[in-house]
Formats: C-alpha cells, structure tokens, sequence
C-alpha cells in the first residue's frame, strides 16, 4: 500500500501520514450516503488528510466537518469539462495516496486514471476501471438487498474491512439555534417532495396525515424553495394552526438538526430521508414505485418503512422514479394508508 509521509499519532510513535480523495459528484443523497466512506477512513486512519470532491451547490453539507482537510468542488453548470480539467491539474499535483470513485460514469473514471493517484479504486461498472487498482463489482437488485453504504465499502475494504460505517453530517451548534423558537413543544418533521412524481406520496395523503396527527405535536413541513407551494398547499387544505411551513427557508444542515430532535420524521424516498440517516433521527420512510432493497432505506436506529400491502406486480417499476406512474393507476402510492402513518409514532 502507498505509504506517504510521516506524522506523529497517538496509536505509535510515528504512522504514515495518508492522502484521501473520494470522488462523489452526484446527486444530495448519494453525497450523504459517500460520508460514510469518511467517516470509515477517519476510523482508521486518524491522522490521514481525508479530501472530497462533490459538485458545486453540494458543499452546504461540509460545513464545519470535523474530518475533511478539504473540499474540491466542480461546477457542472458552465464549462464543466474545463472546470473538471482545472481539478485534475490540482489532483496531479497533489498526488494521492489513494483515489476513491463512488462513480460509474467515464468523466469521473478518466479523471481517476490520470489523476497520478498511487492506488486508485473504483466500480466495474465504470468504462475506465480496467485502469484502476482495484475496482469492485457494482450490483444494484432488489433480490441482493444490499445498501449503497455497503457497496461503498466494498471499494476501501482491502484497506479497512467489510464492515461500514453509517453516513454522518455535522450541524453546527448555529444550525440547532437556528430555530429554537419553534422547539417549544414536541413536533414532527414531513418533507413530502420528491423530484420524481412516482417516489412522492401524493397531497391529499399527506394532508390526511396532518389531519390526524395528535394535537399535541406541532408539524414543520420541510423541503427546497422549490417545493414551498406543495408544502403551502398542503398547509392550507390541512387547516392546521400547528403547521408551519420551512420549505426553501432552512439550509441543508439546519434541516438536519431539526430533524434530529424531531419525534418523527415523514420522509419519501428522497435526499431527506439521508439527511435523516445521517444524523440517526427518528424516521418514517415511504415508498412508493422503488424498494429498499434497492440499497438506499433509511439507516437511523429508529426508522421505519411504509409501503403498500397490496402486492402489485408492477412495483418496483424501475430503479428511479417516473414523472408518471406506468400503469396509470399508482396504487404503490394511493392505497398506502393514514392508519399506517399513523401507526408509526407509536414506535420504540
């Protein structure tokens, strides 16, 4: 294995001091579900200066984590091969030990074969990976069950073990002051977006929701800007004086400490639901056209998931989501019910 500098630790007298970068550029929950390969590389290596690169517009979660020395951002929106060729020149000359690619697709495998990484590790299924060090095989089915943080894992596994960490983000003391306003009784969390129409409880199901939830509970109804006017209609037809509409108002790590001292957390099988995960919040995760054992379920201690009890031949009907529902009828969604909702708060 490489073995780079030399650094004092507390473990012996000296250690070679290592140089990480993992490659994760993709989407908010796939970037959530990646630190849980820093999290697993810091265990192992404390002394190690641990690197991460994302796309732009992701590094609201990096702010203030404890293990990253630092964040290489690439802008996809204007010039993205330019800018992806300026990180390369600054990844050639820092020559890392070890390159780690989360990705499967060519720019990110090129990138990693003439990044002059010492050992570089990456997926089969990604076009350059005959160039890699070592590459893992990628498999993503429903009969297999096994979670993204696992297959992540499979790619630092020579030089760690098979075990992986949970994925972890680190809200800063601000992010829980934040809203400490809205605290002063018990509440519930609900993001009821998601980008895709067949991965999105439909509005009525979530106002039914609001509906019957305890009155003593308070419900803060989360999501990007772009998801306020779902979250203000189902506020409104709700008729809640106890609802309150977050959504485009909270950054990414002040959702996450709300989330964390929330009761319950309502969640689609979307970047919300990772953000949950992360840090170990009590979370209710629909589903409706994909499965779990896809590999992306929710991973808090206490998670619970919720879906159709029919059984629907269509379902899953792919591994992302649809703007519509195949077969028009999208009972995946439609026939889950507020009793099972429900049921959830009750659970330990």
């Amino acid at each position: 294995m490489p073995s780079g500098n030399t650094m004092l630790t507390s473990d012996t007298d000296t250690i070679a001091l290592q140089r990480f970068l993992v490659i994760q550029t993709a989407s908010i929950g796939d970037v959530i579900l990646a630190t849980a390969v820093i999290e697993k590389l810091h265990n192992h290596f404390p002394g190690a200066a641990i690197d991460f690169m994302t796309k732009k517009g992701n590094e609201a979660l990096f702010a203030g984590h404890p293990f990253l020395n630092k964040l290489l951002l690439w802008d996809k929106s204007k010039h993205k091969y330019r800018n992806l060729l300026h990180l390369l020149k600054e990844v050639r000359s820092t020559r890392y030990d070890y390159l780690i690619n989360l990705q499967r697709f060519a720019a990110t495998g090129l990138f990693t074969v003439l990044s002059k990484a010492e050992y570089t590790s990456g997926f089969d299924k990604n076009p350059f990976s005959h160039r890699f060090t070592y590459r893992a095989v990628h498999r993503i089915s429903a009969e297999d069950n096994i979670h993204e943080i696992q297959r992540n894992q499979a790619l630092i596994s020579p030089f760690t073990d098979d075990m992986p960490a949970r994925p972890r983000l680190y809200p800063t003391a601000d992010d829980f002051k934040a809203f400490d306003s809205f605290k002063t009784k018990a509440y519930l969390c609900i993001a009821p977006a998601s980008l895709w129409f067949t991965k999105q409880l439909p509005e009525r199901q979530w106002i039914s929701l609001i509906r019957a939830i305890p009155p003593e509970f308070r419900v803060m109804l989360l999501g990007s800007q772009q998801d306020h006017g779902l979250s203000e209609r189902i506020m409104k037809e709700s008729g809640s004086e106890r609802c309150m509409n977050l959504a485009g108002r909270l950054s990414l790590l002040q959702s996450a400490a709300l989330m964390q001292d929330a009761v319950m957390n309502y969640v689609n099988d979307s970047s919300p639901m990772h953000l949950a995960s992360a840090v170990n919040a009590r979370t209710t995760a629909v589903f409706c056209s994909t499965v779990p054992q896809f590999g992306f379920g929710p991973l808090s201690d206490h998670a619970v998931v919720v879906e159709s009890t029919e059984k629907l031949t269509c379902r899953p009907c792919g591994l992302h989501g649809h703007q519509e529902c195949p077969e028009i009828h999208f009972k995946c969604a439609t026939t889950i019910t507020t009793q099972q909702l429900l049921a959830t708060l009750k659970y330990e």
